[in-house]
């Protein structure tokens, strides 16, 4: 177990080493350990290495120009400039709750951009202003759409933050697929099979391999198959890859740039557009309806399906953002589980950037 405190630091200085500015490296390592803090180990210093090997193939630009390109009173278009998505899509939620504050709700599309990590960390920062927050990205092709052996969408996830009275706010934050990614990374480092309905193979048939993206095959979207409601998982993942990609300007469907570790997918030659794609919004709750009513009523529908009778085997119903909570609670205590596989990934950073990495600096 590695305290928080001492792997945002560790991020940070290899941020700093890439060249990004001292406050984009702390906010960019606060980002990315958000993710181990919350449970999503996926999505957190594993990916580390992703974002070294990123700029060093000239695909990230670790001190972007991040700007606005075109804008209306509740919209804008924001050019990432190939930054870190982990620092472009926090300036664009900022815009975004701008634009609300002053019209009552904000909506902003990036394109230029890059790997953004958590969803969740970006829409609850609509939160402190009593505002739901929406983002959404999409990603590098690994998802076979309904009936279709090529690989055409990203995991492509959506997050809902909404906001509550005394009890805990409202987070939905989801893979339009089965699973994500960076869920199979994890069985593969454990040499773990997948379970049903997250994988087919090259030739589009059932699999619970755990590389069979790697080796030709797909994810698949939320559903599994068609009988268990694929086409509705394939849709959502379309609507974020329109927002994201089509809308902004950005790549879009098979064209959308890979992230660095899935060393097995190149990044197309041919382009649609300009690198990742990302969309967020924040919405005022005032400007529906008053803020302390909405908020009452949160408290109420929180409440309300928390009481609702678990089935066996079950201790309570829980809802969207409380098993991410309960894990942050405990690794702010306890620390945060590192695998063998990238604790070796960061030592290897430690000495290209003469970074001291104590392995033995544990909880």
């Amino acid at each position: 177990m590695f305290s928080h405190k001492y792997l945002q630091s560790f991020t940070e200085q290899v941020f700093l080493k890439l060249g990004c500015p001292i406050k984009d490296a702390k906010l960019a390592a606060q980002v990315l350990i958000s993710a181990d803090l919350r449970g999503i180990d996926s999505h957190g210093i594993a990916r580390l290495n992703g974002y070294v090997r990123l700029t060093d193939l000239k695909r990230l630009n670790p001190n972007p120009e991040i700007k606005i390109i075109h804008e209306t009173p509740s919209t804008a278009v924001v050019d990432g400039d190939k930054g870190l998505g982990l620092v472009v899509t926090p300036y664009a939620m900022e815009i975004a709750i701008q634009k609300a504050d002053k019209v009552g709700t904000g909506w902003v599309a990036v394109k230029n951009s890059n790997h953004f990590g958590i969803a969740a960390y970006h829409a609850m920062l609509a939160l402190e202003k009593d505002m739901i927050g929406i983002v959404m990205t999409h990603a590098g092709p690994l998802v076979a759409p309904t009936f279709s052996q090529d690989k055409m969408l990203g995991t492509n996830p959506i997050c809902v933050a909404v906001p509550s009275g005394v009890e805990p706010p409202f987070i939905m934050d989801l893979a339009t697929t089965t699973a994500a990614y960076g869920k199979l990374e994890i069985l593969q480092r454990k040499n773990l099979s997948t379970p049903d309905g997250w994988v087919q193979d090259k030739d589009g048939k059932a699999s619970n391999d755990a590389n069979a993206v790697k080796n030709g095959g797909a994810l698949l979207p939320l559903g599994g198959d068609r009988e268990r409601g694929s086409h509705k998982g394939y849709a959502l993942g379309a609507w974020v890859d329109i927002f994201c990609g089509v809308l902004s300007g950005a790549n879009y469907g098979p064209w959308v740039p890979p992230f660095a570790t899935a060393g097995f997918m190149n990044s197309s030659e041919k382009l649609v557009g300009e690198g990742t794609g990302h969309f967020v919004g924040a919405m005022r709750i005032d400007a529906f309806r008053k803020a302390e009513d909405f908020k009452n009523n949160m408290d109420n529908w929180i409440k309300t399906f928390r009481a609702a009778k678990p089935v066996n085997g079950h201790e309570k119903v829980l809802i969207p953002g409380d098993p991410e909570r309960e894990i942050e609670k405990e690794r702010l205590q306890s620390g945060i589980p590192v695998l063998p596989s990238v604790i070796e990934s960061l030592k290897i950073l430690s000495d290209r950037f003469e970074i001291e990495f104590d392995e033995k600096n544990k909880k």
